[in-house]
Order: C-alpha cells, then structure tokens, then sequence
C-alpha cells in the first residue's frame, strides 16, 4: 500500500537523456508476452541499480502483487493463496521464459471472486445491523489473515460494511437530534394556543431510527454499486498493467509501467495541457456528466456546455454519432478529446431534460493550477512577493513551450516592476518534475556555478550548471517546503541552502527522493508494423542526483533551516518509507563560491526561531500532528453504538480544539500583480480562485513566518551594505 503514496504524489524527476540501449527490436506474437519481453530487457540494460531476476525478487514481486489486488483481504480465500503460492518462487524464471500463467490464474480467480463479492454484499445489506451487538472490527488488514471459507468472508464484508454504514447511521442520527431542536428553538416564543397546534401537528420533525438505519444502509448499498461499476470497466490489460507494476516496482519505487491512456495522463500532468474541449466529466451509473467546464478552454469560450450536463452521444465532423451511454469513461474521453482545430458535436441532456447537440472546436487547453501563481503583499511599507509553484512542469515535445523555469522568471520580472523587495518560493506538495526545468531556474538566483550533480551507473559524475552570469532575482529568499517537497524542489532547495543563498523554512526534511528517472517509449523497438497499437513506456530510474556539497538527498532529504512542525510531521510518508527505496551515498563536492549578498544568514535563522518558540499556533500544529499520528496507529473500532459514540465525542473534543488552526488569521493582504487584475476582469472564474487563494494565504502561519524572516533579511542586507561602504 505505500506504493501508493508515490502514484499521488507524482513524485519524480524526469531527464530527457537518451538511452544507448534502444537498437534492439522486439516481434514476440503474443502482447502480453512481448510487453513481459520489453520491460525485461530496458530494466536490466537501463535501470540504474538492476536487480537479480531470483527467488527473493520473486517472493518480492508476490507479496506486491497479491496485495494490490486484495488489499483488504475481502476477495480471496486462504484456498486461493495456498494455490497462488506454487508460484511464489516461481515468477522470477517465469519473468525470464515470458510465462504469464500466474497472471492468467490470479486474474480469473480474481473475476470469479468479485463477481461472487458483488452478489455477497447485496446480501450482507438487505438485512438491518445490530449496533447493540459488542463487537469491534480490526483494520490491520497487512496483519490479517484471508478467510478460511466463504462464511467467513461473509462476516468479514459484514464488518467492513456495518463499519462503513455506522459511521453515515450515527451522523443521521446527530443530524435528526438538530433538526429537532432546531424545530423547538423555532416555537419558543409562540403563545399558547399556537404552541399547542404545532404539538399535535403530525407535521413536527420527528425521526424514526429504524428508517434511519434502512436509509443508511441503501446509501451504503448506492456507494459500493457504484465502486462495483468501476471495477465492471476495468479491463484485462487494466489488470495486467498491475503485475507488470509489481515487477518493475521490485527496481525501485519510481519505476512505472505507463499503458498509453496512463502516459498521456502523465504527459499532460507534466504539461499542465492538452488538446481537447476543456471539460472535466464523471461517471455514475451508465451515465457521463460535465462535472467542470476548465476556465479558458473552448467549451468555456463557447458558453453552451453546463455543469451538469449528460453527455449521451459523440459524433465527429461529417461521421454519425456514437452512443456512449454505458460506456467505460476512458473510451468516452477518447471520443472527445482530439488535435487542435477539429470539431466534435455532443449530444447532451440538460438537468431539465431537453435534448441538444452542441459543436465545439477542439483546443489546447491549459491546466492553470498545474502553473506557477504570484501573489505581492505589503508589510511595514515593503513590497514582498510569493510565487507558488506546484511541479516543475514542461512539455516534453516543446522545450521552448511554457515550463516552470520561463513563468517564474516572468514573475519575477513582474514582481520587480511591483517593487517587491523580498520574494517566497513556495515548494510545498510540490513532487517534483523536469530536471532541466530546476537547473535553469537555480540559475535564476545565483551569478553562474554548479546546481547539482548526475550519476549513472559505471560512468563519471557529470555536473550540471548554470552558466549564465545574470542574476535575475538578488534579494532575499525565503523557500518554503515540507515532507511532500520532493525530487526538483529538492534540488532546488538543496542547491540555494548550499550557496547559503535562501533560508529553507518548513518540515524537518523534505520527502527524500534523490533519483532521476527517464521516460522509454517501449513502441520503438518494435519491427515495422505494430498489430497491437501503442503499448505504452517504462518510467524507469537511470541516475542518481548529488547536492554540490556532495552529499544525497536520497532517503535524507534536505533538512530545513528553520524547522516548523506540520501536520505531517509524525507522519511515515517519504521515501524511506516506501518500497525498494535506492541506498543513501555520497560523492565529491563541486567547487562552488558561497552568496556573497550582504545577509547575516545565522542571526536571521535564530530570530526565527524564537519567534516561533513562542507562536502558539505552531504549537497546536504540533498537536495536532501528534493526535493524527496516534489516529493512524489506532487499528481496531467498535460496532456497537454506544461505544462508537463514546470514541467519536472523544475525537470530536480533540477536533474542537485543533479547529482552531483554521480560524487562525495573520494581518496580511495579498492582491494580484497587475496582469492578472486584467485578466480577471474577463474571467470570473479566476477572480474566484485567487480571492479563495489570497484568503487562505493570509491564514497561512507558514507564509506569515516568511515574510518575517524577508524583513530580517531585508534589514540585515540594508544594515550589512552601510556597513560595507563606511569601510570603502
């Protein structure tokens, strides 16, 4: 399951080096047989650290699987997993002779169990829950073992769903218990005749709990329909795709196997855009719905498509539409979506129930919360900026097209015009991303020198700098990270502490991701024509990355300057946490020349500190972190009612207390630069993010911490310079 956390989080650094390996051709018959052939051959010519194809990878590689297909351990039996188990030594030469029959056999057991689990849990929720009944449920699932029979598997989707169904049943409840009371605060004040009519009116809100509990349990009934209707659409090379993953993530956690709908997913994550009409839809129940219209896209600019909105047909120019009613959402989405300057014509229902047909000329749409934003606020008469940046984007295909590196110089320059005097890089949840990217953007903050160094497997360092003498942005620079920092920002942050450049203010340490990985188009080593399509690309590790005092941030991260508790900071989430994490090491430091601005970067470290010694809001993060790390280990639950309400007003106190930390509020404003003000004068929805965005940047302790510690630096720098020329 920790694998997991890498797949939200995109943690990731791209190279665009090329491989020297990719002059062999591929012509296996079977697909599943030659992506097995492919995979192979890349991981153990590519990989930076290739593995042993032996039986302690193919015990590896079982155990990963087995667990992404059952991770609650409500599908299989333990008759099951005695029969996978012939196999579990038994992959890795299956791996070498492209034998897939322990796939063949888990995915055939595993159709057969969820058809019979979609027939288990209708059963289960036809029959009302005793929540009078003394039981607890165990969610240690790693720890549990599979059910022995059919019965008991039984009980256990019992539990799990009188879990599941408790939680909504006690919320009905509490939220009757208001309405009643709402309802009696209402006829307080009323005279007595009047208060009379309204008691023997039958009309006076009242709540039966056997309703409550039937209601609870049909909408538990609705969600696990609708979670079995995804699953329905998952396909075969869906499912194959997963044991593919669990080899390749026997390498490292950063190698991934993309099939095509997934790689273009991740091209356009890196991106920030894509080619198509700029809607975002879902799914539910056969039926396919405009959930968002993306502001700026041509379904936006053609003002027809609404939220909410039913997508029944798809036709393209001069070709009869087709039905998709039903249709999984992947291949719907390929109907819509294609090359800029082509048109689509959707059939729609409208909530209303009227029919329409709506033509929309395809365009690149861009992602703006993929994109770097600014923000200027004013503090003591000075002018300070905040850049927030969520990925070190680019598009792979056009290196001259918008990327992280060219916004934020932008930005900057925009924020010079403002007459700001101090700036903030905000690298918070920021995962990662191009690795050309960061080194032009370090460059952006030093004269010239080097960023960070690269290494492959049996060949010399190479160091990667910036040497462009310009330096875009000399003042004081505060970066703000956290445990979700990874990959680029912490090249970055690494880089710019090294050269004592920027004070790093946030977690103890950043994530801990310290490789670089590089995309492999798997369809150029197939021969001529390709029967089967496109068949995907291979993420895969191929160097390591060093800071330039030659140390790794890998597993270590970048430990902060100014530490400041978060939420996470109890938390397991790096990448010392994950699976098959490459080893932490080190190599020779780059010469390099420290900042020589005037900044008295020891003294500005402390005072921060003491300010935040005596922040009380710190403090409540603090425990609140604690509390969520004690939340996290608690493994067992009661079903019975009373119990569970006994925990919940337990929790509920402590949740009282901790939602202070969002009633927190600096005197900070933060505005748009001038640019923006225009552009959110035509673009409402816009307007609407940055207010939302600006207001909960002047509730952000962290932002606030930074702009102190710009006015130490500002005043230090100004204290310094006079110094400097009463000595000149």
């Amino acid at each position: 399951m920790k694998r997991n956390l890498v797949y939200v989080l995109a943690v990731l650094l791209i190279s665009a080096a090329s491989c020297s390996f990719t002059n062999k051709s591929f012509d296996n018959p079977d697909k599943d047989k030659l992506l097995i052939d492919l995979i192979t051959y890349v991981l153990e010519n590519g990989h930076f650290d290739p593995k042993v194809f032996d039986d302690q990878f193919s015990e590896q590689v079982y155990d990963n699987y087995i667990e992404s297909l059952d991770p609650l351990k409500r599908y299989f039996l333990q008759s099951d997993i005695d029969e996978f188990d012939k196999y579990r030594t038994a992959i890795d030469d299956q791996i070498k002779t492209s034998d897939i029959s322990f796939f063949n056999l888990t995915y055939d057991r595993l159709m057969q169990r969820m058809d019979e689990a979609s027939v288990m849990y209708k059963d289960v929720l036809k029959t009302p829950f005793d929540y009078n009944k003394d039981e607890e449920i165990n969610v240690d699932y790693d720890k549990l073992t599979y059910a022995k029979s059919k019965e008991e598997l039984w009980q256990r989707w019992r539990q799990q769903l009188k879990f599941s169904t408790l939680e909504r049943y006690v919320s009905a409840l509490e939220d009757a218990e208001d309405s009643l009371e709402t309802s009696d605060d209402e006829i307080t004040g009323y005279d007595v005749i009047e208060l009379e009519e309204a008691t023997d009116s039958t009309a006076m809100p009242t709540e039966d709990p056997v309703a409550l509990e039937k209601k609870t349990r049909e909408l538990t009934l609705s969600t696990l329909g609708e979670y079995f209707d995804f699953m329905e659409d998952l396909e075969r090379e869906d499912w194959f795709s997963a044991y593919l993953n669990a080899i390749v993530s026997g390498f490292d956690p950063h190698t991934v196997y993309f099939a095509p709908e997934e790689k273009e997913r991740f091209d356009t994550s890196m991106s920030g855009k894509f080619e198509g009409i700029g809607a975002r839809l879902q799914k539910k129940s056969d039926h396919i719905k405009i959930v968002e219209i993306i502001s700026g896209g041509p379904a936006w600019r053609g003002d027809e498509l609404e939220v909410g909105d039913e997508i029944v047909k798809v036709g393209q120019e001069g070709e009869l539409p087709v039905s998709i009613v039903g249709m999984r959402l992947e291949d719907a989405v390929k109907l819509i979506k294609g090359p800029k300057g082509t048109k689509v014509i959707l059939t729609v229902k409208r909530v209303d129930g009227s029919v329409t047909d709506i033509q929309i000329v395809r365009d690149v749409v861009e992602l703006e919360e993929s994109y770097a934003k600014t923000s200027v606020v004013e503090k003591n008469g000075r002018i300070f900026g905040v850049i927030n940046l969520p990925k070190f984007y680019i598009d792979f295909e056009d290196y001259d097209g918008r990327n992280a590196y060219s916004d934020v110089a932008k930005e900057i320059e925009r924020m010079k015009d403002a007459g700001a005097e101090g700036l903030v890089l905000d690298l918070r949840n920021n995962g990662g991303g191009s690795l050309k990217t960061v080194v032009d953007m370090a460059g952006l903050f030093i004269k010239e020198g080097p960023i960070v160094q690269v290494k492959s497997t049996g060949k010399k360092k190479e160091i990667l700098s910036d040497n462009d003498k310009r330096i875009q942005w000399d003042g004081p620079l505060v970066i703000l990270v956290n445990e979700l920092s990874a990959s680029a920002s912490e090249i970055l942050a690494a880089a710019m502490q090294d050269y004592k450049r920027a004070i790093i203010l946030g977690s103890k340490q950043t994530y801990g991701k310290g490789t670089v990985q590089n995309i492999i188009n798997l369809n150029q080593f197939l021969r001529g024509s390709n029967e089967f399509g496109d068949v995907g690309a291979l993420k895969v590790t191929t160097q390591k990355f060093y800071r330039i005092n030659g140390g790794s941030t890998q597993l270590e991260g970048v430990k902060s300057d100014v530490i400041v508790p978060d939420k996470y900071s109890y938390t397991d989430m790096g990448e010392k946490d994950q699976e098959n994490p490459l080893p932490w090491d080190k190599i020779e430091a780059a010469p390099h020349q420290e900042w020589s601005g005037y900044i008295d970067y020891e003294l500005t470290i402390q005072k921060s500190k003491e300010r935040m010694a005596k922040n009380p809001q710190l403090q409540l993060i603090d425990q609140n972190a604690k509390w969520i790390k004690e939340q996290q280990e608690e493994k067992v639950y009661p079903l019975n009612i009373e119990n569970y309400k006994l925990d919940a007003e337990k929790d509920e106190e402590a949740m009282k207390r901790f939602r202070q930390i969002t009633e927190y509020q600096t005197d900070l404003s933060f505005k748009s630069l001038p640019y923006e003000k225009e552009l959110m004068a035509q673009d409402t929805i816009l307007k609407e993010k940055r207010k939302r965005w600006h207001a909960n940047l002047s509730k952000d302790v962290y932002i606030e911490e930074a702009i102190h510690v710009l006015e130490d630096l500002k005043l230090s720098t100004m204290k310094s310079g006079k110094l400097a020329r009463i000595r000149d």
